[in-house]
């Protein structure tokens, strides 16, 4: 096996559909689908999946995949005309050979540029034209990077606005054993109150209901504490103010046909969002929105977000 094939191998996933897998030397994965520029899966050194996929996501275009990372542009949610999400989850995307330089460590081998253009399709439907380019990156330690750089190619001296979240489903054990800490006294907009806004009041947050809030103003570190597993997820992310974290919980689980039932149970999505306030870009600039992922082992010790010396040293510097 080739040097280059180790860390990135492109090959066919479920339904015949591209995917490409990006592998580290101490075993850690992640695996990227061109069908929604669609992160599925991203495991440790240890094979363990730290992603949620439902078993009943539809691998079938033009049916977005359930679980995962979604890219949500350029709309999040149902907040305009498009559809729910907006619809560079149900597009393919291309490899992108030549991309511009990225300001990165260029230590990391296991990383895969994608790029998705306007068609004349979308025109119809949102008339600008864009390039969003798409770096997945697999870090030596088993961190996985997304930066994503969006930029108005319109020729006709239109600004574009848009909203973006990476609509990240962690794989958790159980949810009722769940903690997110780093959003206590935030201000946030709850979906399930026709999006009024309240104020986090207590010390983390956990789940024993559907929820479904969109966090604003938030800090660049999110820790996401699954005590049953003794594993601590850490979201940092640089350029998205806001923090969404839903859960549909038993009723709304049933009524959605891609998820199952119980699946709720082992899910949490906690996305890195600009929705409050849209971007605009006029002809000619780029946006910049990063997240990085670490999972470590955490031996719980309330107050703390950051168990010491777990996290690569490296902060997310501006755009």
């Amino acid at each position: 096996m080739s040097e280059e094939t180790k860390y990135v191998e492109l090959c066919k996933g479920i339904n015949g559909l591209d995917k490409i897998i990006l592998r580290e030397v101490r075993g850690c994965s992640a695996e990227v689908y061109l069908f929604g520029g669609h992160v599925t899966s991203w495991k440790n050194e240890h094979g363990e999946e730290l992603l949620f996929v439902s078993n009943k996501a539809i691998f079938k275009p033009p049916k977005a995949i359930r679980g995962g990372i979604p890219i949500c542009f350029p709309q999040f949610s149902n907040l305009g005309s498009l559809e729910p999400h907006g619809f560079a989850r149900t597009r393919f995307w291309t490899i992108d050979n030549d991309p511009p330089p990225f300001p990165t460590n260029s230590s990391n081998k296991a990383f895969i540029d994608l790029i998705l253009k306007h068609s004349e399709e979308d025109v119809k439907i949102w008339p600008h034209r864009y390039e969003f380019r798409l770096r997945i990156t697999l870090g030596p330690g088993g961190d996985l990077m997304l930066t994503s750089r969006i930029r108005n190619t319109n020729t006709d001296g239109k600004s574009f606005t848009f909203t973006f979240a990476y609509h990240t489903y962690f794989h958790v054990t159980d949810i009722s054993e769940v903690r997110v800490e780093g959003l206590e006294t935030l201000d946030y907009l709850d979906n399930l109150k026709n999006r009024e806004r309240f104020t986090e009041q207590g010390d983390a947050i956990v789940f024993e209901s559907e929820v479904d809030k969109v966090y604003l103003s938030t800090p660049t570190k999110i820790a996401i504490l699954d005590h049953e597993r003794k594993r601590t997820f850490e979201l940092r992310k640089d350029g998205l103010p806001d923090a969404v974290v839903w859960n549909p919980w038993d009723k709304k689980a049933k009524a959605i046909p891609d998820l199952g039932d119980d699946e709720y149970k082992h899910m949490l999505c906690v996305e890195a969002a600009c929705v409050e306030k849209p971007i605009t870009l006029k002809p000619g600039e780029e946006w910049r929105g990063r997240q990085e992922l670490s999972a470590v082992p955490s031996s719980y010790c309330s107050g703390q977000l950051d168990p010491v010396g777990a996290f690569s040293s490296e902060e997310i510097g501006p755009a």
